[in-house]
């Protein structure tokens, strides 16, 4: 607890505590604004200025393009960390030792296995179906073959909870893509590593031997981190806001995995892959796109720049952008959607207006290059992002579990209409 803040209405003044967090961020408990005041609330749209919580999990300081995890830099996680020791270290709140992270894995993979009834559910879908809605289907539907709710108070319970999710998930997220692509659904290969066993999951062939690339592992292993958590995000929020009703880990999931389905948020990716696809049917002149990007009266926008988050840049992307790279000089791909996405990139990195309001690629502009690359169809890109994102999720759901928040429960200022009297159908 830190000073106190003063707020006069109608010449009363009310008094609130303030907090300060561990990185300096200030804040005003208004918890008791409304008691307090008889009535007043605050109103603040998209809760830009509002703290829904007290969290330990993730800090992000936009303005000088900080993102860590408990405490490690996004930076070094990416370069000496791996998925699964990042999920650890996001849920349990320290990163494992070797014991700790052989049992995790070991649990994980034991509790891989989907009940063969969810193949008749995903057999519902015609092919057509996106896959995010898909996925939040298949996620809501294991609720069906787990019934038994999460004892919050017992950490087996917890632990068990958490495996099971993390073990399932990744088949999920496989047989999604192989469903809309006519393939055999596949349980992979255990003794393969959490990030090979999705590749191999998703694209191996039935009638030939898959071959982990390192160079593709290590890019997806790096783009899971990169997406692993990014503090109170719209689909986070959505996962505690639906969690705090107490209701259990994998429907909270699935309201989260359908919130990230939005373009605003987890479907930009997707995004830029439709906006290079426009460019290239229009005859793939960037400088032409450019200039539109920057006329005011031109209602285009540049999909996968600048972030609303991040003023200054987006440190995620720097770090994938090596990747991307990578992926592109192995694979060797001659594809024209790639090649307008390089030359926008570096237009971007060279033009004054886009380098003067720190307008550089972000996150999703590298992500969506490196996906299309590995093959992974456009409606994909954003089931991938859930899978990076299910650490976080977990991790904000068990926090605000163990917390004991209160159910979510945001208050309004009414402008319909005031008091009417009814009127029979037959005078109006």
């Amino acid at each position: 607890m830190a000073d106190i803040a003063r707020l006069e209405v109608n010449s009363e003044v009310y008094e609130f505590p303030t907090y300060i967090g561990t990185e300096n961020e200030k804040a005003i408990d208004i918890s008791k604004l409304r008691g307090n005041t008889n009535g007043v609330i605050t109103i603040d749209p998209g809760y830009k200025n509002t703290g829904a919580c007290l969290s330990g999990i993730t800090f992000l300081e936009g303005e000088k393009g900080i993102l860590r995890y408990r405490g490690y830099s996004i930076e070094e996680l990416a370069d000496k960390a791996d998925f699964l020791e990042i999920a650890y270290l996001l849920i349990f709140g320290e990163l494992p030792n070797q014991e700790q992270y052989d049992k995790f894995h070991s649990d994980i993979k034991k509790k891989s296995i989907v009940d063969e009834d969810v193949r008749k559910i995903i057999d519902a879908f015609p092919k057509t179906a996106h896959p995010m809605g898909v996925l939040s289907s298949l996620t809501s539907a294991l609720t069906a073959f787990n019934p038994s709710s999460v004892n919050v108070d017992s950490e087996e319970d917890m632990y068990n909870s958490v495996v099971k999710i993390l073990g399932k998930f990744p088949v999920l997220v496989a047989w999604t893509m192989r469903k809309k692509q006519g393939l055999p659904l596949d349980y992979g290969d255990s003794s393969l590593g959490y990030v090979e066993n999705v590749l191999k999951m998703m694209f191996r062939q039935p009638n030939e031997e898959y071959v982990i690339n390192p160079i593709l592992s290590n890019a997806l292993n790096k783009l899971l981190i990169l997406h692993a958590d990014h503090e109170q995000n719209c689909s986070t929020s959505t996962v505690r806001i639906v969690g705090s009703s107490h209701a259990g880990l994998f429907a909270s999931l699935s309201a989260g995995i359908s919130a990230l389905w939005g373009p605003l948020h987890g479907g930009a990716n997707q995004a830029v892959l439709e906006m290079l696809k426009d460019i290239q049917e229009d005859g793939g002149d960037t400088a032409k796109y450019m200039a539109k990007a920057k006329d005011k009266n031109d209602p285009f926008r540049l999909m996968g720049f600048g972030h609303r988050v991040y003023k200054n840049f987006d440190p995620r992307a720097t770090i994938i952008k090596v990747a991307a790279d990578e992926v592109l000089a192995d694979l060797g791909v001659d594809d024209p959607i790639l090649a307008i996405a390089k030359g926008l990139e570096q237009e971007a990195l060279n033009d004054p207006y886009f380098v003067d309001r720190k307008l550089y690629p972000n996150v999703d502009f590298y992500s969506g290059i490196i996906y299309r690359a590995m093959g992974i169809p456009t409606e994909m890109f954003t089931v991938m992002f859930a899978l990076g994102r299910l650490p976080g999720w977990i991790a904000q759901w068990r926090e605000m579990r163990l917390m004991k928040e209160p159910i979510g429960r945001p208050r309004q200022i009414y402008t319909g209409a005031t008091l009417r009297t009814f009127v029979p159908v037959e005078k109006r």
